[in-house]
């Protein structure tokens, strides 16, 4: 798989603060996947994401993105078409009055031309899923319909990788799974790599690969299944296990054997109605 995005033994210390936040850090994101990172607070885990589109330099090591090194100032612009970043509060993100005005700020920016601008403006309010907020007022939309506009903004750009810097941990349930449904969506659709840093574990229960991170070094990695199986390690690291893994652990104990590595509700419905019925549930049909 080629990569897109690569850190090569980088560390990262800021002012005054006597441990690195990123501490001899290797990591590879390859093109097209989708890839959580965890970890608790302070582990390093925004430091890595802020490194990814050159808004930190490592003081040591390397950052490429495809190929290119974030060091390089002079193609510091083709990064940031590159990688696009979306973070937590979607309001620091928003500054137009009008939606649409909005997702084309950055176009009018770099001068795009109208036509093309239109075009793309258009595609990303519908790839996001706000097309018919278009002519609303940001601070008249929930949080969850802001921060896809945030995401409208940044993919109107054209990038080949998103960065989510905890763009859910503000959003209620609700907003939580429209974000993150639309993130999926450009990811398995249209090829846009995502790396996401949450705290949410059944948000990077639905990952392709996940790497959880304590004090600025990777401590896990692995697909999904691999590491929340682990479910010892993870409270040392103080994180949680996805509720359905909790679940089937706690039924396990109390004398109900299940599998130890179902990570999501689909699957963990699936094995209660086995357990229950002794067969397998029908095809489309929920437990």
């Amino acid at each position: 798989m080629k990569e897109m995005l690569k850190s090569e033994n980088i560390t990262f210390r800021y002012a005054d603060e006597g441990q690195a936040a990123v501490d001899g850090l290797s990591v590879r994101v390859g093109r097209g996947e989708l890839v959580a990172v965890l970890g608790a607070n302070g582990c390093g885990k925004s430091t890595l994401a802020k490194h990814f589109n050159a808004i930190l330099l490592p003081q040591s090591g390397t950052v490429y993105v495809e190929d290119i090194p974030t060091s390089d100032e002079a193609r510091l612009f083709d990064i940031r078409q590159k990688v696009g970043m979306v973070f937590q509060n979607p309001d620091n993100q928003i500054v137009a009055t009008i939606v649409e005005e909005d997702v084309a700020f950055a176009l009018e920016n770099l001068g795009v031309p109208p036509d093309e601008m239109r075009a793309r403006v258009d595609e990303a309010m519908r790839l996001a899923g706000v097309w018919k907020f278009r002519e609303k007022a940001p601070h008249k939309l929930s949080g969850g319909q802001k921060q896809r506009v945030a995401i409208a903004g940044v993919i109107a750009m054209r990038p080949d990788c998103l960065v989510l810097d905890e763009a859910t941990a503000m959003l209620d349930p609700i907003g939580r799974e429209q974000v993150m449904r639309t993130v999926r969506r450009l990811n398995r659709e249209y090829g846009i790599t995502v790396v996401e840093i949450t705290h949410y574990m059944e948000e990077a229960a639905a990952a392709d690969r996940v790497i959880v991170m304590a004090e600025g070094k990777i401590a896990l990695e692995g697909t999904p299944k691999e590491v929340f199986r682990q479910a010892g390690r993870l409270r040392a690291l103080h994180l949680d296990v996805p509720q359905s893994a909790e679940l089937c652990r706690a039924l396990t104990e109390a004398g109900c054997p299940m599998p130890d590595d179902i990570i999501d509700v689909e699957s963990c419905a699936a094995a209660i109605y086995k357990l229950l019925a002794g067969r397998a549930a029908p095809a489309g049909k929920e437990a």
